[in-house]
């Protein structure tokens, strides 16, 4: 049995990705196992009680919140300050990981809630998206001119949200929000953990991600 940390991960899953993006920052080594989340491995079913992605398996506990391994990666190793917000940053990931979570979905998945108003619920996602944008007027991200812990974490879904219309998204009165995405999704950290990798299968050599 493999005693190094192992990472289960599903390319586009934004909780996913944010645990992809602390592992990268911290330089923490995995072994990176993507997953077809209709065709999931059963060696992944055995170490995740929730069977979703991501989960991280090391040696002596397992981890299938993306915010616990976002922090346990951190905790390892931390160059970039992530951890170092105040609590509102903690405010905005509870608001994120709710609210706007269940808005974006009710919005991206409208034929999965045919009694909820989709229209309804992508304003209810754009006016937490507003005061994203006016947190950031005269900052490049939330908390001032470098990246937190919040920053990496609601922006896969900020992401996500955008391109169910990116269109519509970039047409709204938001040019501060608008960067920011931008800037993410430019930045080395986001094309390094958003590389395609073919599933896992058993038997295959270690994949290495991060380190």
């Amino acid at each position: 049995m493999a005693h190094h940390p192992i990472l289960w991960t599903f390319r586009r899953c934004p909780y996913a990705i944010r645990a992809r993006l602390a592992l990268t920052c911290s330089g923490v080594k995995v072994e990176l196992r993507e997953i077809r989340l209709r065709d999931k491995p059963q060696a992944f079913l055995q170490t995740s009680a929730s069977g979703t992605v991501p989960t991280l398996r090391l040696a002596d506990k397992v981890f299938d919140e993306s915010l616990d391994i976002m922090i346990w990666a951190l905790e390892q190793n931390d160059p970039h300050r992530l951890l170092d917000m105040p609590q509102e940053g903690w405010d905005l990931i509870t608001k994120n990981d709710g609210p706007f979570k269940a808005a974006l979905d009710h919005t991206k998945y409208a034929t999965r809630y045919p009694d909820i108003n989709q229209a309804t619920e992508r304003m209810k996602a754009a006016s937490y998206l507003v005061g994203l944008d006016k947190r950031l007027a005269g900052r490049s991200w939330l908390f001032g001119d470098r990246p937190t812990l919040a920053d990496l974490a609601l922006l896969p879904f900020v992401r996500q949200f955008a391109y169910i219309d990116r269109e519509w998204f970039d047409a709204q009165e938001w040019p501060n929000l608008i960067a920011w995405l931008d800037r993410f999704l430019e930045s080395e950290a986001f094309i390094n953990v958003m590389h395609k990798y073919a599933p896992w299968a058993e038997g295959d050599a270690p994949l290495w991600f991060g380190g």
